[in-house]
């Protein structure tokens, strides 16, 4: 049976396994790596989770400690998959203020959450997957046991994270997290063999256990014991609460393709505000600088309900039918001028993600996103777990009259979100752009370029994007072009135009044709890859 993986990855990964996929490719054109497969689809018994493997090969970008979402086509049904964390049960206002913080910090304790990766491992192997967790998760394991070359992008982004971290992390609290990704004191260098023991016997537990000693075993009393410790708030009690959710996906119309997103707390209803919107005008008609207008003001509009309205769904005043519907949508769309709009502020922050898609023989595809935030995460490492843990509840609002107000046992407001595309009820496969608040931005951008203008996958991931920052400033590619950006500022936008790709996400690919036959498009912007097994 032939499988096609599609990952996307913030830096290289395993030198290794490029080595192993060059032999295997030589007689075929594709760029192809190996990595390991999560059991979300059918796969052969040389399969197994690239996702647990990129939470040990690239740890600058996702982990054990990370949360991750999953739209899953199977057997002709789309399924939704939620594993994103609540905050402690302990961390409320009052404990801030008793502590004496008024603003979530970045690091530390306060915006830990609960991990939700590897209970969506657990839940997507159970349900969807042929081998067993231990099988997937064993080349994971060995990774992390055995070690793997550090490759150039990755040792370029862990030195960074390393030395900032130096800069303002320092006691009990921080010194294990130097311990396991500063050994001697220094990231590690390209080409140097990086191990995690203490990540291998993390993930076996996990493997043996369906990741239940994660969430209840040694491993939570080892996250509650060192909490408690350093201050912490996190609790064994908040860790054996924990289950992934099976969500409906929401989906707008958007040029007869069924556009499809995860519900809040993720922000994928912004993408679907934003597509909502540009349905109702013919931006393919468009030149390039008006269209990119059009998109910036759609995706402000967007942006300025979501980040008012996103939260955990209990929270929330408004559903996302009412986010969605026509007349809202219809009075977001009459606010699009000629000129740009001034509007409050969105919240950017530095991403820290990995996105993968995958497809099988069947017809069986998943859209898959996982992310510690933030690069390492909170900069907290559990002793003799290898876990670096997230901290996503940095994204809760600090004001109590937020419906994202930070609270107990809370989901925050999330970023990382996969994306899906049908036609007529029939899959047309995943797609992802991660990076922080470029997100939903990415997902209109590389849309827009294949639904409106008609390009591959490949083209639109190639062509060049633009991000809203806040207020009227957009940062830009210069590949956009002079003229369009010299147009973009006579219309009121604030451009900042940047030869670094690093603000603009990173997509991935795979879409089944007319013909049924799949095609892949790889990010220009990183190291992606198609593997085909």
């Amino acid at each position: 049976m032939e499988h096609i993986i599609h990952i996307r990855l913030g830096a290289q990964s395993s030198m290794r396994a490029v080595a192993w996929l060059r032999r295997r490719s030589r007689s075929h054109p594709w760029r192809v790596w190996k990595f390991y497969a999560v059991g979300a689809t059918p796969w052969t018994r040389r399969g197994g989770a690239p996702a647990a493997a990129l939470a040990v090969v690239e740890p600058t970008s996702n982990g054990i400690g990370s949360d991750a979402f999953a739209i899953v086509w199977h057997d002709g049904k789309m399924y939704g998959l939620n594993s994103s964390g609540r905050s402690p049960a302990l961390l409320s206002f009052d404990a801030l203020a008793a502590r004496g913080i008024a603003e979530m910090p970045t690091h530390g304790w306060m915006p830990v959450t609960v991990p939700g990766a590897p209970g969506a491992w657990a839940a997507l192997s159970e349900r969807f997957g042929r081998v067993p967790l231990r099988e997937a998760l064993a080349p994971a394991i060995a990774y992390a046991e055995d070690g793997f070359p550090v490759a150039p992008v990755t040792s370029v982004n862990w030195r960074r994270a390393v030395e900032a971290y130096q800069s303002r992390l320092c006691g009990a609290l921080h010194d294990p997290f130097f311990k396991v990704f500063a050994p001697g004191g220094a990231p590690p260098q390209a080409g140097a063999c990086f191990r995690n023991p203490d990540a291998a016997q993390t993930l076996k537990a996990i493997a043996e256990s369906g990741a239940r000693a994660f969430y209840e075993g040694e491993i939570a009393a080892r996250i509650d014991r060192f909490a408690q410790e350093t201050g912490g708030l996190l609790r064994a009690s908040d860790l054996a609460a924990f289950a992934p959710e099976w969500v409906e996906p929401l989906s707008v119309r958007y040029r007869g393709y069924d556009v499809w997103e995860l519900p809040p707390n993720g922000q994928g209803i912004v993408a679907l505000m934003a597509f909502a919107i540009l349905e109702g005008l013919d931006i393919s008609a468009m030149l390039p600088e008006k269209r990119a207008h059009v998109e910036i003001e759609a995706i402000k509009l967007a942006f300025s309900v979501g980040l008012a309205e996103i939260a955990d769904p209990a929270a929330m005043r408004r559903s996302p039918s009412e986010l969605l519907a026509d007349d809202f949508i219809t009075g977001l769309r009459s606010r699009i001028t000629s000129e740009a709009l001034m509007l409050p502020p969105s919240r950017p922050q530095p991403g820290g993600t990995v996105y993968l898609c995958t497809a099988d023989g069947e017809g069986n595809m998943v859209s898959f996103i996982q992310s510690n935030y933030m690069g390492f995460g909170s900069g907290i490492v559990v002793p003799g777990t290898g876990v670096s843990l997230q901290n996503r509840g940095h994204n809760f609002s600090m004001d109590p009259s937020h419906p994202n107000a930070l609270a107990p046992c809370k989901r925050p407001y999330h970023t990382i979100i996969p994306a899906f595309l049908t036609r007529d009820g029939k899959a047309v496969g995943p797609f992802g752009v991660m990076g922080g608040f470029m997100q939903p931005q990415g997902h209109v951008q590389v849309l827009s370029q294949a639904l409106d203008l008609g390009h591959n996958p490949q083209a639109a991931l190639d062509a060049p994007r633009w991000q809203w920052m806040s207020g009227k400033h957009v940062l830009v590619e210069r590949a956009l072009g002079i003229e369009a950006i010299q147009k973009l500022v006579d219309r009121g936008h604030d451009i900042e135009v940047t030869d670094d790709s690093t603000p603009f996400g990173r997509g991935q690919i795979i879409w089944r044709d007319s013909h049924s036959v799949l095609a892949g498009g790889t990010e220009p912007r990183a190291d992606g890859a198609i593997a085909i097994l």
